[in-house]
Formats: structure tokens, C-alpha cells, sequence
């Protein structure tokens, strides 16, 4: 059966702050790792008031440091935002401090406005465009160093630190398939180029010693709850921070509001449907059906699972539903 893994933004709600999320994201990665989840990966966004993983590699020590097993990454790193050499050294230390358990997403966006990526990266030359070569450069740092090598990551070089593409287009399918990489798509928000990224990257795929063969991870929103019409309201959440986001007015994880989609504008409720159509929402058995579905049309190999959940007690109860829903399907299989 299909891998289940977490992607976490931690979200920073209405009424909270950052502390507080970072504690909820090591909880959740708790839970997760009791319930079998393989993964746990946060994600690189900056100036955004409702997410508070924007030092990616200092929450994943964060949350590494807290938990025993599960493996904890990066979902990823923006790499366009940083030195490669800085980027090697980092994971190389994340590492050498939790060895076999550091994973390492890259993406080629800034995760941010453009105002924010002019802050961050002080040259814009040194952006998207030479996002290949910073991957290849980065791979290098990892590999054992050589006799006379000038530049060297220490910590990083000989660690084995697996390295994903992440995209949301067919310019990561076709990159990480000439690479010979894993490869994860962000159909939990951009699922329009899905199947085409799909049928790219396993088509054009090309062995390496990362990787012998296609393995592809798709993001997916679950949310799950006793009933279909609680988790319609957890879902209302993420529906707002969305459309807030796409109209110019990022801001906190807000609580959910009944009745939601249905006081909506149309464009708003095309853009939802459109922008969020990878996601499961419902009872335990909704949940079940749905996962199997998505599944079975895509082929994925593993399941990275996102939950913009307001009430952290009802979020970890969302992933306990789906770990039993998996556990049943597992079984059945």
C-alpha cells in the first residue's frame, strides 16, 4: 500500500503565535511517527503571517530532536533563495546529528512575493534560472570530498542526505527525471499539470545511484472527522487562508465558519475548486474511498498529506483518522 507521509506549514493561527505552532508541529510529528507515518516535512515560506517554518532547517532540528524514527525534511527548500555550499553544510549537520533520517526536498520558486526574494537573495540573477546546475553543485557537496578539493561542506560531504525535486510543472517532472531523482508534486495546491508531470517524469526517467526506478509522492489535503459535515467545517480553514492568500490578504489560519463556500462569489468558488481539487474531506469511510481513489488514478508511490486544521486537537485527530483508514486499505490489499 501506499507510503503516508506529513507535510506541515505550521500554521500559525488566529489568536496564537509562533511558538505555539512550533510546539503543535513537534506534537503532530510525535503523533505521526506513533501512528506510522514515514515522513514529516516542512515547508519554506516567507512573510507570511500564518506560517512559522520560514527557518526550514532550524524547525527540522527542531522537530528531528523531538521524535525517535520518522524521517523529517524538507518540503521543501527553496533553493533559488540560497548558496547551495550553505544549503550542503546545513542538511550535512541536520545529518551528522540524526543520521539516515534527513530528508532534503528542493523547489525552484522564492516561496514568497517578489519584494521578499529581492530581501532574501540581495542578486536576483542568481535565481530560478540556474536552479539545475545549484541542484547538481548541491549533490556534489554530498559526495565524498577529493585530493586537492578547494571547497568542501563540513559538515555535508560523504553524508548520504536523499535529495527530491519538488514542482507544481513539468519543468521539475522533466529535471528530476534526467537526474535520476525522487520526485514530488504539489497537487495539493497546483494540481492542473498533475497528470502530465506524472507521464513526464516516468516516461523520461533515468536510473542513478540516488534511484533505480520512478518514485513519485503527491501532495494531498485530508481532512478528516467523525462525520462529513465536520470536516466540511475543519476544511473552511484552509478555504479561507486561501482566498485571503490569492487576493492580495495573507494572514492567520482562520477558525472555520459554517456555511463558507456557500456565501462565496463565483470566480472565488471556480478558483477553490479548481486550486484545492486534490483533497479528501469527510467521515473516516468518506476518507477511506477517497485516498483509494487518488490512488488508483495516479499511481502514486507515497502520499504527502497536508491539514490546515484551526484546533490542533481536531488536526492530530484528522491524521489518526486517515493512519487507521491507510491501516484497513493495507489490510485489505
Amino acid at each position: 500500500m501506499t507510503a503516508l507521509s506529513v507535510l506541515d506549514l505550521s500554521p500559525i493561527v488566529e489568536g496564537s503565535n509562533a511558538s505555539q505552532s512550533l510546539a503543535n508541529s513537534l506534537d503532530l510529528a510525535r503523533h505521526a511517527e506513533r501512528l506510522g507515518y514515514k515522513r514529516y516535512w516542512l515547508a519554506e515560506h516567507h512573510n507570511m503571517p500564518g506560517i512559522a517554518s520560514a527557518a526550514t532547517s532550524v524547525v527540522i532540528a527542531h522537530v528531528a530532536g523531538g521524535t525517535r524514527t520518522i524521517r523529517v525534511g524538507a518540503g521543501g527548500i527553496m533553493l533559488p533563495n540560497h548558496s547551495p555550499l550553505v544549503i550542503a553544510e546545513q542538511f550535512g549537520t541536520l545529518n551528522a546529528l540524526h543520521p539516515g533520517r534527513i530528508d532534503l526536498g528542493l523547489g525552484r520558486a522564492p516561496g514568497t512575493d517578489m519584494a521578499t526574494a529581492r530581501a532574501l537573495r540581495r542578486n536576483l540573477d542568481a535565481g530560478a534560472d540556474n536552479f539545475p546546475q545549484d541542484v547538481v553543485e548541491l549533490m556534489g557537496y554530498f559526495q565524498p570530498a577529493e585530493d586537492g578539493q578547494r571547497i568542501r561542506a563540513v559538515p555535508g560531504e560523504g553524508e548520504k542526505v536523499p535529495i527530491w525535486i519538488l514542482g507544481s510543472s513539468l519543468y521539475g517532472a522533466q529535471l528530476a527525471a534526467m537526474l535520476g531523482l525522487p520526485y514530488a508534486f504539489a497537487s495539493h495546491f497546483a494540481p492542473a499539470e498533475l497528470d502530465h508531470a506524472l507521464e513526464i517524469y516516468r516516461s523520461r526517467f533515468q536510473p542513478s545511484e540516488q534511484l533505480d526506478r520512478p518514485y513519485v509522492m503527491l501532495g494531498l489535503n485530508v481532512f478528516a472527522a467523525s462525520s462529513d459535515a465536520e470536516a466540511r467545517l475543519l476544511f473552511t480553514s484552509l478555504q479561507q487562508a486561501f482566498v485571503n492568500l490569492r487576493t492580495g490578504r495573507p494572514g492567520r489560519l482562520p477558525p472555520p465558519v459554517e456555511g463558507y463556500e456557500r456565501d462565496l462569489d463565483p470566480m472565488a468558488k471556480t478558483m477553490l475548486g479548481q486550486a484545492l481539487s486534490c483533497a479528501v474531506v469527510g467521515s473516516p469511510e468518506t476518507v477511506r474511498q477517497g485516498i483509494e481513489a487518488f490512488v488508483r488514478r495516479t499511481g502514486a508511490d507515497e502520499l504527502m498529506v497536508t491539514a490546515q486544521i484551526f484546533d490542533h486537537a481536531a488536526r492530530v485527530r484528522s491524521f489518526e483518522i486517515l493512519a487507521d483508514a491507510h491501516e484497513s486499505l493495507s489490510e485489505a490489499a
